[in-house]
């Protein structure tokens, strides 16, 4: 009897050991999912960081388009100020050497009847200086009005009309500056200022509410007018008027 109860034991003892092993593989498995499920959450972070990564790239580039535009409009400014001056010197060099042979006393205060009495050269020679040397802007308006009507196809007349429209818009009397910028656009098609004059026009549409006519003068630069200083400002006020 204690041999059989010694044998039935030692059995027992056998299938005790041999079913131990799988609480192991349990633990085993519950280890790899823990691992993968950790995989996971780091490349689930990693995405997302990428992700936030990629959108500060996006708004740092957004930023350095806006900055590059704005630094290209004022690269235009100055260079379109640059080239002014030059050519207002030149022009007042040559009217200068022209009329050196007679001598003229005018009354600043009275532009259109100084101009009036005045030959061609004397007369643009004479609104310009209103402008650049004594700042008579108010002054400068009526003498370009008499050398525009006296002198209609002067050689002068493109930039007559072109500093009549600017004087008559910086004092926002946007309805008569554009019919000096459309004269420029349509009478003088060879004129350095014609693609500066429909820039003009489209701005004076933008202050005056006509978004499309504005479009319509912008995309008429950059069509016309491609790769020019005036073109670029046309492409940032299309960006602008679209954003």
């Amino acid at each position: 009897m204690k041999h059989a109860v010694l044998i039935a034991a030692m059995f027992l003892g056998t299938g005790a050991a041999m079913a131990a092993p799988a609480p192991v593989e349990d633990i085993a498995t519950g280890a790899d999912n823990d691992r993968v499920a950790k995989l996971e959450r780091i490349i689930k972070a990693r995405q997302q960081a990428d992700l936030d990564m990629q959108r500060r790239l996006d708004t740092l580039q957004q930023e350095v388009l806006e900055l590059r535009g704005l630094s290209e409009q004022q690269n235009y400014q100055i260079t379109q100020m640059q080239q002014r001056q030059r050519q207002l010197y030149d022009e007042i060099a040559n009217l200068s050497a022209k009329s050196s042979a007679t001598s003229v006393t005018v009354d600043t205060g009275n532009g259109a009847a100084a101009s009036s009495s005045l030959g061609e050269t004397a007369s643009y020679e004479h609104a310009v200086n209103l402008v650049l040397k004594e700042r008579q802007y108010d002054e400068a308006i009526p003498a370009f009005r008499a050398f525009i009507k006296q002198y209609p196809d002067s050689g002068y007349a493109a930039n007559a009309n072109y500093w009549l429209g600017q004087l008559l818009y910086n004092k926002s009397e946007f309805a008569e500056a554009k019919q000096a910028f459309n004269t420029v656009v349509e009478r003088f098609s060879d004129s350095n200022k014609r693609g500066d004059s429909l820039v003009k026009l489209g701005l004076i549409a933008e202050k005056t509410g006509d978004m499309a006519a504005a479009k319509s003068y912008y995309r008429r630069v950059v069509k016309e007018y491609a790769n020019s200083a005036a073109a670029r400002i046309a492409q940032q006020q299309l960006a602008a008027i679209k954003g």
